[in-house]
């Protein structure tokens, strides 16, 4: 029983210490490593003297708490109720226990605070929609157990307190996703993966290709198709875990993926499910005809598009005397079947030179 008020712990400090150790001799023995400072043996005596800490005497006289001890000193430890444990003694602490000890206190007495913090660390990284659901998703709850906390809420504690990197529970959250649905990683995206990462990448089991979601493996997430690729269905894609703004979608060969760090990929794949829903969903692509430049070429290739049922977003004429027109073209087509058949068909015309798909992919 230690009683909290100005205190009654003194410890006389003797012994013949070496230049590596020595003892403190007080009801008990100890041993404490040399090169100690006062607040060492506070916790030393025990963790409740440590964390109710106020101060110290050494041979009579008031010192700070980083004060190192030296041989024969005699040193009073006071403690009051009020005080707590300060970050800033790790600056000086030098024995692992002590150091253990504060750490333990300050996780436990601001675990709001770092729970709020790892919160908003994850949120930044993931997006704000479908967060909360994320959090309550057995693939979070997996996540947190692979990195040896028992709850999502003590994963983000110790992610805002910085016991665990962000990019740790990242590639954790990665590691998850990969679940039942196979998916082939191209050549050029596989190795911008880690060594450790197979080509054949699933994903996680909470995720449902039953969904109505047109993409497995973000449901609940923020994401975007990548506008420097413009991924359709029936295209090989993969995520990228953009910096506040969720996951991007990209085409698997995309330039983009080059930059992108390997713990940032997510294996995603289309929802055949969704895409063969009563309810057609468009994509935009962007494509680039070099034709025959004459009247009425502009308007002959419009004709074939609607007659597929393709809807033209912009259109852009740039001509030349004695070259070939350029039309850019910014159409919306609900997979990639119908984006050959549309290329298959307007090739078939007399004044099509090239036809091409315009992105980060050559093609």
């Amino acid at each position: 029983n230690y009683p909290f008020t100005q205190t009654d712990f003194t410890w006389n400090q003797l012994g013949n210490w070496t230049s590596s150790s020595g003892n403190s001799y007080t009801p008990l023995t100890f041993d404490l490593g040399a090169g100690s400072h006062t607040v060492d043996f506070a916790y030393r005596i025990h963790t409740e003297i440590g964390n109710h800490c106020a101060g110290a005497k050494v041979n009579g006289r008031i010192v700070p708490l980083s004060t190192r001890l030296n041989n024969g000193d005699i040193v009073d430890i006071m403690t009051q109720k009020h005080c707590h444990p300060s970050l800033d003694w790790l600056n000086f602490a030098s024995t692992s226990a002590a150091k253990n000890r504060i750490k333990q206190w300050y996780k436990r007495s601001h675990r709001d605070e770092n729970l709020a913090r790892g919160r908003e660390l994850l949120e930044k990284e993931l997006g704000k929609t479908g967060f909360e659901n994320l959090l309550k998703s057995d693939a979070m709850q997996t996540v947190s157990e692979r990195c040896n906390y028992h709850s999502v809420e003590d994963l983000l504690a110790g992610l805002g307190y910085g016991e665990i990197t962000l990019n740790l529970v990242l590639n954790r959250w990665r590691d998850v996703i990969k679940a039942q649905q196979p998916m082939t990683i191209v050549p050029e995206v596989a190795t911008n993966l880690p060594t450790s990462s197979p080509k054949t990448l699933r994903d996680s089991t909470s995720f449902s290709r039953t969904s109505n979601s047109p993409i497995v493996g973000v449901e609940g997430l923020m994401y975007h198709l990548g506008g420097c690729c413009n991924p359709i269905p029936g295209e090989p894609i993969i995520g990228v875990v953009t910096r506040g703004k969720g996951i991007t979608i990209h085409r698997q060969g995309c330039h983009n993926l080059e930059k992108a760090e390997g713990e940032r990929l997510v294996p995603v794949s289309w929802n055949p499910i969704a895409e063969n829903s009563c309810r057609v969903q468009t994509y935009s692509v962007n494509v680039q005809i070099e034709a025959l430049d004459r009247v009425g070429v502009l308007k002959d290739i419009l004709s074939r598009l609607s007659d597929q049922g393709i809807n033209v977003r912009h259109a852009n004429v740039k001509t030349s005397p004695g070259q070939p027109a350029l039309i850019d073209l910014g159409i919306e087509v609900s997979d990639r079947i119908q984006l050959e058949q549309m290329f298959c068909q307007i090739r078939k015309m007399s004044d099509i030179l090239n036809i091409r798909r315009v992105g980060q992919i050559d093609e």
